[in-house]
């Protein structure tokens, strides 16, 4: 049971823990107004979209370190598209671009055996350098109105279109995770791979479907990005890694495979907004930011593997 309640609640105990710091201490900075709650909200959802795919390929037993070039290369090839063809071109673009990507990851890893970490490794510097080559370093703006209110700055029942995207991706995600098959042959092959062969699960095609689906989230996340900034540029998604990394280990998906938490990825990227956001309001420089934040990942890489050393 002690075990149960530390794996299964620890993110739920600590973003509460959080909050109610930050609510006190930031209580006359704005903290609590609804302005920059909602904030936090909207700025966090192109980090839980990339969670959602990381939470597949960990509990897969691999690793994705390339989602942030990802980004960059969707929403550049999106805006580039929509510079002379239709919004419908730029988004098959944009997801294209984060699929092929996943894919080309997903077959270095399923068919010729290389390790994922060192395969994401070399294409996430390898999509940074295209990112900077397609456009030559300028940003691209994004000024059709339809993406930009459909990715962005919309709303839909009052609510804004990047709170309905979040939404739709942690249902979907939700759904195929828990209830589906591929879910669960997904957490067979991370938690142990040649049983899960022996089995009859395909395992190098779980390992590259996970991987695709994690170059189709950050596609996705890349459209969101440009969409809400009205604009395209071969930074976006470069200090993301260290955050949705962050967010999934805390929301419970383990490192070692075959454990995960779509939900739980949900309230860890929420955590981790937050976290940026008082430690904004409270003053502190980014380097001191990313110490509290690369404890945190201490913290939580140290929870995830608590059982596995026993």
């Amino acid at each position: 049971m002690r075990r149960f309640d530390l794996q299964q609640y620890v993110v739920y105990l600590g973003f509460l823990a959080i909050f109610l710091f930050f609510a006190i201490t930031l209580s006359d900075d704005g903290f609590l107004t609804s302005r920059n709650l909602s904030n936090i909200v909207l700025q966090t959802a192109p980090a839980t979209i990339m969670a959602i795919g990381l939470v597949f390929v960990l509990s897969a037993g691999e690793i994705d370190l390339s989602f942030g070039s990802i980004v960059a290369v969707s929403a550049l090839s999106a805006a580039v598209v929509m510079q002379d063809h239709s919004m419908l071109a730029g988004i098959l673009a944009g997801l294209g671009a984060g699929l092929a990507i996943g894919w080309f990851n997903g077959f270095l890893v399923a068919f010729l055996h290389l390790p994922s970490f060192l395969v994401t490794l070399a294409t996430l510097g390898l999509f940074a350098g295209v990112a900077r080559t397609m456009t030559d370093l300028r940003s691209i703006p994004v000024v059709n109105d339809g993406f930009t209110g459909f990715f962005g700055s919309g709303a839909l029942a009052g609510v804004p279109s990047l709170v309905w995207w979040t939404l739709g991706a942690i249902i979907i995600g939700h759904i195929v995770y828990r209830e589906s098959r591929f879910g669960a042959h997904v957490i067979a092959t991370g938690d142990n791979p040649r049983a899960a062969q022996v089995s009859g699960i395909k395992v190098p095609r779980i390992r590259l479907a996970v991987l695709m689906i994690s170059g189709g989230c950050a596609g996705l996340a890349g459209l969101l990005y440009a969409g809400r900034l009205q604009a395209a540029k071969y930074t976006l998604g470069e200090s993301d890694l260290m955050t949705v990394i962050a967010a999934v280990i805390v929301g419970g998906t383990a490192l070692n495979g075959g454990k995960g938490s779509v939900i739980g990825a949900l309230v860890g990227s929420l955590l981790m907004g937050m976290l940026n956001n008082g430690l904004i309001l409270m003053g502190l420089a980014v380097s001191d930011q990313m110490i509290v934040r690369g404890l945190i990942i201490l913290t939580a890489v140290a929870v995830s593997l608590r059982d596995v050393n026993r």
